[in-house]
This record gives structure tokens, sequence and C-alpha cells, in this order.
């Protein structure tokens, strides 16, 4: 079984931005698949981009998002044992994505998120609005835009539903775990996604959360959330039949950020299979959000280190979420202290503590090349073996490399990092993740 997370859903988890201005039916725009890109906030296409800050520093502030992330994923109790592509650039989750609501379509930057569902953006008239650089979509100018009223079925699938003063219009409210939050109205309207191998793709009546009472971490150059989690109302389930329930990306990774973005699939081009694919089946919670895997072990070098539950049945079901949202991989506290000592038993250099207290085993070295043992993750029936560029991270110029994972006394993550230079296909009527091997600096 995996987490209890009650009504507290993940803020920023798969960050994504979608670029549009389309205008074809879904039909045929989705014979092929399609695909969007996917830029992380720190390359040079993120409007989160600093030139004047380091890679090292940049990969700092992006383990500090990674802890402080970790917050969106509080769970209301411990863990119990139980072919279309997009653009995406990186916010505190990591990916951002650009899309259009409304007829004229208005061009939207949100947070594309692998732990959220509803699909939210600011709306006018804000009783409380987050400052927000581009203007705030009003619905009244959409000729698309049509409320839901509270006694449909689409109200029905919202954890907490209410009605409006008048008893027309469904309402949400969701909270996430670092304070934020969004209260609005339930909607349906025209969302059309940019494509990088066709022309944008339209998906008319789309539920979306046009939210008038809004605040938090968000920051001011992006409005709202595009959900990417298992539940009803997100991105991906409300695609559907018309995707056959596909998605997939490929993360660039951080050290490789330039001119090449990573790609969000959708359909039939978000396929993961041919020499090297494996697959784990993924479980739900008693919400369906989140995408839960089972890790059995992780090998380092020829040692393979088994996980254990401290629980009376040992059952390891669901044991870890696959987030593109976290930067860091985080494993159970007792796991990690092996883990650890099975990877610095392998390097031949003296270790060096980490001056900001961020990462656990650091080594002092000039070379991105520490002699770091291989790292696997064995997931039931995937062995998934992680880029040797991504393991170990730089966070400073003063020549600290770290290993890029954490322990959490909580629950465990497998984060972007891990998941770089990876093909990474969801399939929700299968119920399985993918894994490939992948230069995603040429996918």
């Amino acid at each position: 079984m995996a987490f209890d997370h009650s009504r507290v859903v993940s803020f920023a988890a798969l960050a994504i931005v979608f670029l549009c201005s389309f205008s074809l039916n879904v039909i045929e725009a989705l014979k092929g698949g399609f695909s969007v890109d996917l830029i992380h906030r720190d390359s040079p296409d993120s409007p989160f981009y600093n030139p004047s800050e380091t890679p090292s520093q940049r990969m700092a502030k992006a383990v500090r998002r990674s802890i402080n992330r970790v917050n969106h994923f509080k769970p209301a109790s411990s863990l119990s044992p139980n072919a279309p592509q997009t653009t995406i650039t990186s916010n505190s989750g990591e990916y951002l994505m650009k899309y259009s609501v409304g007829t004229p379509p208005v061009s939207i930057l949100g947070i594309a998120d692998t732990g959220s569902d509803l699909i939210w953006l600011q709306c006018k008239p804000c009783t409380h609005c987050y400052n927000q650089t581009d203007p705030v979509f009003d619905p009244k100018k959409s000729r698309t835009y049509k409320a839901v009223a509270c006694t449909s079925s689409q109200c029905e699938s919202l954890d907490s539903p209410s009605c409006s003063s008048d008893e027309t219009t469904c309402q949400y409210s969701t909270s996430y775990g670092d304070q934020s939050f969004t209260n609005g109205d339930l909607a349906v309207d025209t969302l059309k996604l940019g494509s990088t191998t066709s022309r944008p793709v339209s998906f008319p009546k789309t539920i979306i959360g046009c939210g008038h009472n809004n605040g938090g971490t968000f920051g001011e150059q992006g409005s709202g959330i595009v959900g990417l989690g298992g539940g009803a109302l997100s991105l991906v389930s409300q695609l559907g039949s018309s995707i056959s329930g596909k998605f997939s990306y490929c993360l660039v990774p951080l050290t490789s950020q330039g001119s090449t973005s990573s790609k969000l699939n959708f359909g039939s081009g978000a396929v993961v299979s041919g020499s090297g694919a494996v697959s784990s089946p993924f479980v739900s919670g008693s919400h369906d959000t989140f995408y839960y895997l089972t890790l059995e072990a992780m090998s380092v070098g020829s040692k393979r280190l088994e996980l254990s539950n401290s629980s009376t049945s040992g059952d390891l079901e669901g044991n870890i979420i696959i987030d593109s949202g976290t930067t860091l991989t985080l494993l159970p506290a007792d796991f990690y202290s092996k883990f650890e000592s099975a990877v610095a038993e392998q390097i031949d250099l003296q270790r060096t503590d980490d001056p900001s207290q961020l990462l656990s085993l650091c080594y002092k070295s000039a070379s991105d090349d520490i002699g770091a043992p291989s790292i696997t993750a064995h997931f039931t029936g995937a062995d998934v073996k992680l880029s040797p560029t991504t393991t170990f991270v730089r966070l400073t110029d003063q020549e600290l490399v770290c290993l890029a994972f954490l322990k959490d006394e909580r629950f465990s993550i497998f984060g972007n990092l891990a998941q770089s230079d990876l093909l990474v296909g969801y399939d929700l009527e299968r119920k399985t993740i993918s894994f490939k091997p992948t230069d995603c600096t040429k996918h």
C-alpha cells in the first residue's frame, strides 16, 4: 500500500510550460501522437534563467528547492506497508509548461506537475491573486468558457466541492503541503497545446479551475498548475483515450542544459519499447494523484542492497513516488545509511563536509570523474541503471562533488536527476511505468 495523503495535493512536481497557438481537431492531431518541449528552469530558454549564476550555483539552488519540495508531499500519516510533445520550463518544481486557454486563445505559463491533478490558472475578477507578470485570464472574454454546474458529474469528481452563493456554479478549493492554495470556479474551456512535430493541438471542453483566490509560493512568471497526476481531472486523464492513456518524457541532464530541451510526449509517440526498455507496475494510494513504484533493492557496483520494511507484514508495495519535480532521490533513513556506506567504500578519495549541510556524502575533486561506482535501482520487474553523470553533482565552485541522494524519515522519492537520460513512459491503461536508457539531448 502507499500513503494516505488525504486532501493535500503536491505542488510543483513536474513543472511544465505549454507554448501554444493552435487550430487542429483532436482526432487528426493525435494520429501520430505529439510532443512538447520541456524547458528546465535553469535553461537559457527559461524566464527564470540567471546568466550571472555558475552551473554549480544553479545546482545548489535546485538541491535546496528539492528539499523544500518535500513539504508538498506531506502525508497525513507515515508510509504504510501497503505521440504529442510540449515544452517544459522549470519553476520551484523544476519544469514549466506553456499552453493556451479560451477563444480567442490566451497564452498561459503553468507549472507542469506529476504530483497534481487539477489544471488551474489565475482568473479575473481576483478576490486575491498573487503577482503575475502576464495578464490574468478573463473568462468573460472567452467564447468557449462555461462554468460547471454544482449538480454535474465533473463537480462530484472533486475531493471537496462546494456551490456558489446562487447555487449554480461548482467551486473548488485546493491546498498544498507548503501552504500554497487556490480557490475558484470549476469550468470547461478550450485548451491548446503546441507541438514540436506538427500543428498545435486543440482540446475543447477541457475541465479547468478558474482561480479567483490564490496564494503561496507561486512565482510571478507563471499562472497556476498543469496537473499530470493520475486523478480524474488531470490533463492526461482528461485526454484519456485520445492519447491511449500514454505520456512520456525524456529529461536532459542539468549538466547538459543548453539549446536542447527536454520533451514531453503524448499518445503513440509516448510508447517506450525496444532494446533496453523495462517496465514496472505502479500502484495507487488512497488518492490517485501520485504514481507509486515498488523499489525492492539498490545495487552499488556488484553489491545488491535489499530494502526491508519495518512493518510486521514486510510489504514493500508502493514504497516510492516517482516525481519529475523533485531534483534529488530520497531513500528511507535506515536504508540510506547502508547505501551511502556502500558507495563510499568504492571511492578512493577523502570525504569532505558540505559547508551548506545540504548533502551527506561529498568529495573535493576538480574532476567530475571521481571513480564513482555504477548505481542501479531495482523496481519490481525493472532494473534501471542510473546515468553516472547524475548520481553525483557539483554544488560549489570550490571543487565539491556530492552524492545526489538524501535520507528521509517519512517517504521516498525517485527524483529527476536519477531519471535523466532515461525515456520514462507512463501507461495509465496498463498501469505501468517504463524506462529506457536514452540520450535525451538527441531524443
